[in-house]
């Protein structure tokens, strides 16, 4: 993966694959402990697309960083730090969905270009309270068995080695921080289009994710996939074509799948 080659920032975006000759660039936020390779991978996939994944302190390639804990200060340092060349749209899964929502909402308040649209995966109306107990005090074991409780989405071989799950949870323990201790400051709703993604079989419910429509006077529609939290991993293939065919369509399709 290669660097943003803006060089205000060497290290907030990344991607595989240089396409100056994209239709539009889509900026991917991933979710609580995650990379972005996951995401840049996408790129393979959308040829069209010049993918970037958005890199946070504390993890990949910024391991030696610390990471934020708090929304505020995290968002207020990408916007002044990185430059997202348009046209653009943001993706964002799970906490990954509240990051872009927020920067929309910093990039709006300073007068600087927004994106085309909003893609926001497996995070409720930001406004509505968060359901479980704060996470982010537990120690590392009990972190782990709570994250693997709920997403099943870590290797179970990382607890055989201290070092190793430290170093797993450590970014784990500082996004459940932003998460358990955000409260949704109000605002002017976004004007933009919002497509809102989720698995069928996740705790979130339609309701949850359509509470997403009174954060902008745009268009919603909402998409139900098969699947769990990361539904996102077991239905790449159909995910990717929804991305496709709203990115790519010059009239953007905002007929719901599911509601």
């Amino acid at each position: 993966m290669s660097d943003h080659p803006d060089p205000a920032a060497p290290r907030w975006l990344v991607t595989r694959h240089r396409r100056p000759a994209a239709a539009i660039r889509l900026y991917c936020f991933a979710h609580s402990g995650g990379a972005v390779g996951e995401f840049v991978r996408w790129g393979d996939e959308l040829p069209e697309v010049e993918v970037w994944g958005v890199q946070l302190p504390g993890r990949g390639s910024r391991l030696d960083e610390e990471p934020y804990t708090a929304v505020e200060p995290l968002v207020a340092a990408l916007v002044e730090q990185a430059s997202f060349e348009g046209p653009f749209a943001f993706f964002g899964h799970s906490l990954g969905a509240l990051l872009a929502y927020e920067t929309a909402r910093a990039l709006r308040d300073r007068g600087l270009p927004q994106p085309e649209c909003l893609l926001l995966s497996a995070h409720p109306g930001p406004h509505l309270a968060r359901r479980l107990p704060p996470l982010y005090h537990l120690g590392d074991q009990e972190l782990f068995a709570v994250i693997q409780g709920e997403y099943g989405s870590l290797p179970e071989e990382i607890t055989e080695d201290p070092e190793l799950l430290a170093l797993v949870m450590a970014p784990h323990r500082a996004d459940f921080e932003i998460v358990d201790t955000h409260r949704h400051r109000p605002g002017p709703p976004l004007g933009l289009p919002l497509h809102v993604f989720g698995g069928s079989e996740d705790r979130l419910t339609p309701e949850d994710l359509a509470a997403w429509e009174r954060h902008s006077d745009g268009p919603l529609s909402l998409h139900l996939l098969p699947g769990g939290h990361f539904y996102l991993r077991e239905q790449r293939a159909a995910l990717l074509g929804h991305l496709r065919r709203v990115l790519l369509t010059p009239a953007l399709d905002h007929t719901p799948d599911h509601l």
